[in-house]
């Protein structure tokens, strides 16, 4: 019943974004919308095929940052997180920061980071960084503080070093947190590419938008926004696969 119900709503989903896409044909057709103004999907595909070619620099340049910021943010995350739930002075001094640092638009931070280091690859890195870090160093901290006290309690009892108990109990307890804020990292990541590339460099897809915004070529923005949900989905369903593989057991619990 309950898996019938999913490929109800799933049915369901399907049939309604794709009557929103058709809608969209509608009106930009019978409706007199300018095409540059509001290009219609058809045209948006159209587009993107034509571009493909000129387009795929851009792509690998964009996904290249976006996996090495966010790969870095994996790591100083775990780093960070650890390091927080040991020491809770540390907590104490950098949980505040890290929350004060949402506040501050990336957008407005960027242009500092080119004034600083260049139009090459690393200002687009740390912005990737910084839009990836908080979700996963949040999740994985509050993940780590959620484990089970009596399980803990009985590893001390039986002489576990936190060593032990952070490998047996901490960790695989924080992993449904810390995949959460994967998945949410890892969409931003590819946003946080191209919101570093609008202030400037040679190849990526937000340099793409912005000549395409300067020659008023609307289809060729929406096409590269087409690609930008491509890679931001598929990064979000690799995070899916990986808790698949890592956590056996929530599997087994969602096959019964």
């Amino acid at each position: 019943m309950k898996k019938y119900d999913k490929s109800v709503n799933r049915t369901i989903s399907i049939v309604f974004q794709v009557l929103l896409i058709l809608l969209w044909q509608l009106v930009v057709d019978k409706g007199g919308v300018p095409k540059y103004i509001l290009p219609s999907p058809k045209d948006i595909i159209d587009t993107l095929f034509q571009t493909l070619p000129a387009l795929k620099p851009h792509i690998y340049a964009t996904l290249q940052e976006a996996l090495l910021g966010f790969l870095l943010s994996v790591i100083l995350a775990i780093i960070l997180s650890v390091l927080m739930d040991n020491v809770k002075v540390i907590k104490s001094c950098i949980y505040p920061i890290l929350v004060v640092s949402q506040t501050i638009p990336t957008i407005a931070l960027a242009p500092i980071f080119i004034i600083w280091f260049g139009f090459g690859m690393l200002p687009k890195v740390i912005v990737v960084i910084m839009v990836c870090f908080f979700p996963i160093v949040i999740s994985l901290v509050d993940g780590l503080e959620a484990a089970d006290k009596d399980m803990l309690n009985l590893m001390n009892t039986m002489g576990a070093s936190r060593l032990q108990q952070f490998i047996y109990v901490k960790f695989p307890n924080s992993l449904g947190a810390f995949f959460s804020g994967l998945r949410i990292a890892a969409t931003y990541s590819i946003m946080g590419a191209v919101i570093g590339e609008w202030l400037g460099g040679e190849r990526g897809l937000g340099i793409f938008m912005v000549r395409a915004k300067n020659a008023y070529a609307l289809d060729k923005i929406f096409a590269a926004i087409v690609v930008i949900i491509i890679l931001s989905m598929a990064l979000f369903g690799f995070m899916y696969i990986l808790q698949y593989v890592f956590m056996p057991w929530q599997r087994k619990i969602k096959d019964k």
